[in-house]
């Protein structure tokens, strides 16, 4: 008989793999449509300055012609989708974690923002929205007379 030694961490480890398998994205054909069981959401960084509020989204693998950047009813949307690789003849897969497929995410324009400036970006897998600011959202300083 062999001992071993417990360690809690590898059973974690296994059941996580076994959930995974449990619960894998894969096509279903439903005739010449195939379902996609998962979405995904690109991340996101939003900073304000003085003159604009910039929306740096990650989107990488991802081709220009892929991404939608509009504006509806005082609702910035950012869309497209991630295609997934497809195993080939000389390559194989051992994991894969990164998510695929379509997403989407909405912003809300801030009322001090003006929709005709809006300026979009794309380099580098970096998509960077920049949306300026009104004349009249900015601050100015006023004169004080004394009388």
């Amino acid at each position: 008989m062999t001992l071993v030694k417990w360690n809690p961490f590898r059973e974690l480890e296994d059941m996580s793999e076994r959930l995974n398998r449990l619960t894998a994205r894969t096509d279903w054909p439903v005739g010449e449509e195939s379902l996609v069981t998962a979405e995904w959401s690109p991340l996101v960084d939003i900073q304000e300055t003085d003159k604009e509020y910039l929306i740096k989204a990650e989107l990488p693998e991802i081709k220009k012609d892929d991404v939608k950047v509009f504006i509806k009813d005082g609702l910035l949307t950012i869309e497209g989708e991630r295609k997934q690789e497809l195993e080939e003849k000389d390559k194989k897969f051992h994991r894969i974690e990164r998510s695929y497929g379509k997403f989407m995410r909405c912003f809300n324009m801030p009322e001090n923002t003006d929709e005709k400036s809006v300026k979009a970006e794309f380099a580098n897998g970096l998509l960077a929205v920049h949306l300026a600011k009104s004349a009249a959202a900015k601050p100015r300083s006023i004169e004080v007379r004394v009388v």
